[in-house]
């Protein structure tokens, strides 16, 4: 009877374990898929990135990397480290498009620092290997069509806040998962 008790333990568990990594590829899936509607409005509305712009999408693509690692994880420990580093990710991303909302088109008159923030962000190596998707070639203060009423640093910082709490509360409800299963 223990055998049989311990063995259905052990599949529930491996099913909330293969929940949470479809989650994190969902994740991964949809940090790239933004990081693909900035390339579009850069490619073909011709909506140049600014560095805070570029910055956002260097954490968007570190979010869907640890949301893609973690997601390949079969273990408990290893997700929750994947995850707590999507975290942090998403408190970086959150604190730049936090500066680019309130600080650059709450308050125009002040400037991102084009030309100091520009050469740091063009001298990463991704702006050498891909200068299409990370080189600066607008400025921070231009004004480009909302989108459903909200700029796009807008949106990055709905997103961001979004993976910030949802990854969050699944790293704090883990434990508790994890114990009603057994």
């Amino acid at each position: 009877m223990n055998k049989s008790l311990n063995h259905l333990t052990m599949h529930q568990d491996d099913r909330v374990l293969r929940r949470e990594r479809r989650l994190l590829t969902l994740l991964g899936l949809v940090s790239l898929g933004l990081v693909g509607g900035a390339l579009y409005l850069q490619i073909f509305m011709n909506e140049d990135p600014c560095p805070l712009c570029i910055i956002q999408r260097y954490f968007f693509i570190l979010v869907a990397v640890f949301a893609f690692l973690g997601a390949g994880f079969n273990n408990w420990r290893g997700i929750a480290l994947l995850e707590t580093l999507v975290v942090i990710s998403a408190l970086g991303g959150l604190a730049t498009a936090a500066r680019h909302v309130y600080y650059i088109q709450a308050h125009p008159g002040f400037s991102c620092g084009f030309d100091a923030l520009q050469s740091v962000v063009d001298s990463l190596p991704p702006a050498r290997w891909l200068p299409e998707v990370f080189k600066v070639a607008g400025l921070c203060e231009t004004p480009y069509p909302p989108i459903f009423g909200l700029s796009l640093p807008q949106w990055s910082l709905i997103a961001f806040a979004a993976i910030f709490v949802f990854v969050l509360l699944s790293l704090r409800t883990k434990p508790k998962l994890r114990a009603a299963v057994r």
